[in-house]
């Protein structure tokens, strides 16, 4: 009979982040908050970052962040029913206000057939 170790599987159940985490904020009335995010699905998730220049480069430059460690960041939200954490996303879909036609393009109904 063969026995695995954790330390062996090349893909463990569940990979938790070590150290700092750059986890970005809102200002809120006394101080900051962190910022909720959505999954594909709707899903509220707490996002963090392994570095500051992956949030940056996510985020933008002039996203605030705080550092918190990944106990913190889930001990934080898990009263606001979060229990998602995505940590170094980089798959972002652009706003609303980019998904119009190209410029200078009127916009045309649909046909009946399709609405």
């Amino acid at each position: 009979m063969t026995h695995t170790l954790y330390g062996d599987d090349p893909e463990p159940c569940e990979q938790v982040p070590a150290g700092r985490l750059c986890v970005p904020v809102r200002p809120v009335a006394h101080g900051c908050a962190a910022r909720l995010f959505r999954t594909p699905p709707g899903v509220r998730t707490a996002v963090a970052f392994t570095t500051p220049a992956r949030l940056r480069a996510v985020l933008g430059a002039d996203q605030p962040w705080t550092a918190l460690a990944e106990p913190a960041l889930r001990a934080l939200v898990r009263p606001l029913g979060v229990e998602t954490l995505t940590v170094d996303p980089t798959l972002t879909a652009p706003g609303p206000r980019h998904l119009g036609p190209p410029s200078g393009q009127p916009l045309r109904p649909l046909p009946v057939a399709a609405r």
